[in-house]
């Protein structure tokens, strides 16, 4: 039987609905989402699942978290939309406050994460051209192995993932691609064309990839002294992930320009900024570069309360505190089933010896939701809201589901007389 046949009627109603009129451009687990609040998902079915992925890092505050979908609620009673035709009551509180919080002094705000990508290397062209004084058509770009910024066709161009950048060539020149965390190779990269080194503080798609210690710092100073843009994508591992608002903060590092999405829309839309001072985004004029949704009333009052939370650095010490105590459990897997963890704060690669897609499916049996990458890797990202408590009873469930005997699902915490909407594991 397929996998659709073996779930219960109403998931494999809508999971045949879904196989037969979508592209298949994902794989699912084979679950079918009804309902979720804070670190829970509950299916059509009714059953309870545990959330540790957060949408890759999207849902950073909780589902539904309530601060945020009440300021979504007022906005949605006033206005939503204008397009950039206006200005209205929330831009331009929004940009000012994102600005300060990451210490810059100008926001470009978009709506996707790899239209903040996009807009930062048009932003690092168009400064090349116009402040550096490269040459027409000369820029170059250096960009690292094992990257994921997103999927449109120029991202793509400079991808080393076959399944993201094959069949869609021509691809667009102007990128120069070197291993992630090798130092000499940027530097003999760079020459006076470049204008701006793109790069993850930690490669989430890669499989939560920590880059060797000292290399943020050489990177900076290699761009200083070139006179290049370090452009930081900070889309998946900003704002409190790995335990500091910004992942380049653990190396006290201060990019020129800051990519940011993801949990900046709160886990209700998307929304994106390109963040930097004046002397970069001071580049653009009226027509140059937008977007009819970029900014708009709704996504502003949502980036403001998420602004506003972080401000208070309650989530970054909450992943801080719990990322700690959750990489010491993971230390502690048996070798000879996962040889590898990698990450930073509430983050973590697990790589394993065998592929991890059978896990995930066994994780979800368990009530955990994961998600494999690069066929070996188990990525772990719970909402930053989590309770230890819940954490361990996920991370029991991993063992559970990575040992040769298998096992039953633990005592949820919820069985512990804990609130019923905090739930727990397949009820």
């Amino acid at each position: 039987m397929t996998p659709t046949q073996k779930l219960p009627a109403r998931s494999a109603e809508l999971r045949a609905l879904s196989d037969e009129h979508s592209a298949h451009n994902y794989h699912p687990l084979p679950i079918v989402v009804a309902e979720a609040e804070g670190v829970w998902i509950t299916d059509v079915e009714g059953r309870r699942y545990l959330d540790m992925l957060a949408a890759y890092s999207a849902v950073n505050f909780g589902h539904r978290n309530p601060r945020l979908t009440a300021a979504a609620k007022r906005q949605m009673d006033r206005v939503t939309l204008v397009s950039r035709a206006f200005d209205h009551d929330n831009f331009g509180p929004f940009v000012t406050e994102l600005a300060e919080l990451c210490g810059k002094d100008m926001v470009l705000p978009m709506n996707s994460g790899a239209e903040g990508v996009e807009t930062a290397l048009k932003t690092a062209r168009k400064w090349g051209y116009e402040v550096k004084g490269v040459p027409a058509d000369q820029a170059n770009i250096i960009t690292f192995e094992g990257n994921f910024h997103g999927r449109t066709t120029t991202i793509v161009s400079f991808s080393t993932d076959a399944d993201a950048k094959d069949s869609y060539g021509p691809y667009t020149p102007g990128f120069r691609t070197v291993p992630y965390g090798d130092v000499d190779a940027l530097k003999a990269a760079m020459d006076g064309s470049t204008v701006g080194v793109l790069i993850e503080p930690i490669q989430g798609e890669a499989g939560v990839n920590v880059p060797p210690s000292g290399f943020l710092r050489a990177v900076r100073d290699l761009c200083a002294a070139n006179g290049t843009l370090m452009i930081a994508d900070e889309i998946q591992s900003g704002l409190g992930r790995t335990g500091a608002t910004f992942a380049c903060e653990h190396e006290d590092v201060v990019p020129d320009v800051y990519i940011l999405g993801k949990a900046l829309g709160g886990g209700i839309m998307p929304v994106s900024a390109v963040v930097a001072d004046a002397d970069v985004l001071g580049v653009f004029r009226p027509g140059q570069h937008g977007s009819t949704f970029g900014g708009n009333p709704l996504a502003c009052a949502i980036g403001r309360e998420v602004v506003a939370m972080l401000k208070t650095g309650e989530y970054q010490e909450r992943s801080r505190t719990l990322g700690a105590h959750m990489h010491e459990r993971l230390a502690r897997l048996p070798g000879d089933v996962a040889h590898e963890v990698r990450g930073r704060g509430l983050w973590a690669g697990v790589e394993l010896h065998g592929k991890a897609r059978p896990v995930s499916e066994r994780l979800m049996d368990l009530g955990v939701l994961v998600k494999e990458t690069h066929e070996t890797t188990l990525r772990l990202a719970p909402p930053l809201t989590i309770e230890r408590e819940d954490l361990d009873w996920a991370l029991d469930q991993l063992e559970i589901a990575l040992s040769t005997q298998g096992g039953d699902p633990l005592e949820p915490p919820s069985r512990a007389g804990r609130s019923s909407r905090h739930g727990a594991g397949v009820l």
